[in-house]
């Protein structure tokens, strides 16, 4: 089986009977979706946040009850998907371009379970371009201040025009040769004027469920 589907649907037995779920972004939760969509026409009362326009479109299509992040003060859980994570379960998230989203359901989430494939799982962040969503205005100047920081910032794009993300904004994707310190990086980025929120999900994951090529799950939980 695809080491994503099995992470995925693995993280699916995690839901329970009248939870609030947040929704991830990404390939692998594609998975997690799919199945939560069956066990909602099996009877499975949940509702769920959607970090993403696409997310919306896949949760409403298999049938899974949607609502907004404005209804909610804190949801029980939230699945996600992952570009990196380490040893410490700190991640690099966002190539899917919604990481502002994705930060805001998963800072609400009682727990924030990540489904990755044993490709994901690196020693130290930073093989991964760590995407940076920026507001648009000026974002040259903005690309100068990431590019202090040593690293050297890609404007993402598609079609040949600067990718738009859901809150129409750009993303400048940074390319590290390694990340020694996330922490410190993560309070840097943010520190930036024009910089709308960065990658780094430092601290935030509870549960990290990888999938391996020879079938294997494998769970990791953090104690933060």
């Amino acid at each position: 089986m695809d080491r994503k589907k099995l992470a995925a649907e693995k993280a699916a037995q995690y839901v329970k009977d009248g939870m609030l779920v947040g929704l991830g972004t990404g390939s692998t939760v594609f998975w997690t979706i799919k199945k939560l969509g069956e066990l909602v026409k099996n009877g499975l009362d949940v509702r769920c946040v959607p970090t993403s326009k696409n997310t919306e479109i896949l949760a409403k299509k298999v049938g899974i009850p949607l609502i907004t992040i404005s209804e909610v003060n804190e949801l029980d859980l939230t699945i996600d998907g992952a570009d990196e994570v380490n040893r410490n379960l700190d991640l690099i998230k966002g190539g899917g371009g919604a990481l502002l989203r994705e930060k805001m359901v998963a800072s609400i989430s009682d727990r924030l379970i990540i489904v990755v494939d044993e490709s994901k799982s690196v020693l130290n962040l930073g093989r991964f371009p760590l995407p940076v969503e920026v507001v648009p205005f000026g974002f040259e100047i903005t690309s100068k201040q990431l590019r202090a920081l040593d690293c050297i910032p890609i404007l993402r794009t598609e079609h040949n025009i600067p990718f738009i993300t859901d809150n129409g904004n750009y993303i400048l994707d940074c390319h590290f040769s390694i990340i020694q310190e996330p922490h410190e990086l993560n309070r840097k980025l943010n520190m930036i004027p024009g910089v709308v929120e960065n990658g780094l999900f430092i601290k935030m994951a509870d549960i990290v469920v990888i999938g391996h090529i020879n079938g294997n799950v494998k769970i990791f939980n953090n104690t933060k």
